[in-house]
């Protein structure tokens, strides 16, 4: 499943109010500045601070 494009133009980091990147294979939002990811369940992002998870920067897609 993938989430709409347009929903992505305006989700936002609930911690920092900047952009968020998607990661539709891990279904993922993350946060590369704060290190930090919010999963999606259901096509529906979980944009709470308290569900936040620890992201490695690293893990970053550079190709």
């Amino acid at each position: 499943m993938s989430i709409d494009p347009k929903l992505l133009n305006v989700v936002v980091c609930p911690k920092d109010k900047g952009p968020l990147r998607y990661l539709e294979e891990e279904q993922l939002l993350v946060n590369d500045r704060l290190g930090i990811a919010y999963r999606i369940e259901e096509d529906i992002p979980v944009l709470l601070e308290s569900e936040a998870q620890p992201y490695e920067a690293h893990r970053k897609n550079t190709d």
